[in-house]
């Protein structure tokens, strides 16, 4: 169902899976599978067969010490962290582990940040019981968002005039670093309310109701197979998964199955496109 291009993809996010899990374990840093992934380990004991990215969601603080030990783990590693603070051309406001062997174009994503096969991590911030406060954080945190992509230079395609931008500027990579830093403080506003009992993954690109998690949802967890290796789920993936996608273990059409990243490949000096 997959073609070869997605095989490949696939194979290279489950190593960069595996090596993320073993420094989890080492330092016990707790996760769980978001979004696709976590419907493809329900629905398909694996990648949902179309999909191109791996996602994974931690809270804030393990999230945090993940970022602070990898960076030393990776030192002898062909894999490489990326985040805001470790690749000044990088707009997003989550992590990702890249695989330094790789080369990818992506689709609608046309940018100065470093490019390769990647593990998303996610970040789960508290979030306020107050529609309003919640609506205020998002509109704030998507006005950072978008201050940063144009500061940053991301399009959605290719401006043949691109290729005579200079280097950024130290002054544009402060101001970026300066918006990166207002958006982090605007995600983790809420974390020190002691009676705040939800949190939201606030990088998702679903609508706002679709990712958000009780702490007693990600208290309880199990492992479920996933390709060829395991994953950690929480144990309440059924009400999640209905959350987010409604009827879950039904396929959608055959026209709404492609790929939503990767249109191209550079893997041990062969070329994948679609």
């Amino acid at each position: 169902m997959s073609d070869i291009l997605t095989q490949t993809i696939h194979q290279i996010e489950l190593g960069i899976f595996n090596r993320f899990v073993q420094i989890a374990t080492k330092y016990h840093l707790h996760y769980v599978a978001t979004g696709g992934t976590l419907l493809g380990a329900i629905r398909h004991h694996g990648f949902i067969p179309w999909d191109d990215d791996m996602d994974i969601a931690m809270l804030r603080d393990d999230y945090q010490r993940f970022l602070e030990i990898a960076p030393k783990e990776f030192k002898n590693d062909h894999y490489f962290l990326q985040t805001p603070w470790s690749d000044h051309n990088f707009a997003l406001s989550y992590a990702k582990i890249l695989d330094q062997n790789t080369f990818i174009e992506e689709h609608n994503n046309i940018n100065n940040a470093r490019k390769g096969v990647f593990l998303d991590i996610f970040p789960l911030d508290k979030i306020p019981t107050s529609d309003a406060k919640r609506r205020r954080q998002m509109i704030d945190i998507k006005r950072l968002d978008s201050r940063i992509y144009l500061k940053l230079r991301y399009n959605i395609i290719d401006n043949p005039i691109r290729k005579f931008y200079g280097a950024l500027s130290t002054e544009q990579i402060d101001t970026a670093n300066d918006f990166k830093k207002a958006r982090e403080n605007m995600m983790t506003a809420y974390n020190d309310r002691v009676n705040l009992d939800q949190v939201k993954n606030l990088a998702s690109q679903y609508a706002y109701e679709k990712e958000i998690f009780s702490l007693e949802q990600l208290q309880e967890t199990e492992i479920v197979p996933f390709e060829d290796t395991q994953i950690i789920v929480p144990s309440d993936y059924d009400a999640i998964l209905k959350q987010m996608y409604g009827d879950y273990l039904k396929l959608p059409p055959e026209n709404h199955r492609s790929e939503k990243h990767i249109i191209k490949l550079i893997y041990n000096n062969q070329e994948f496109e679609r």
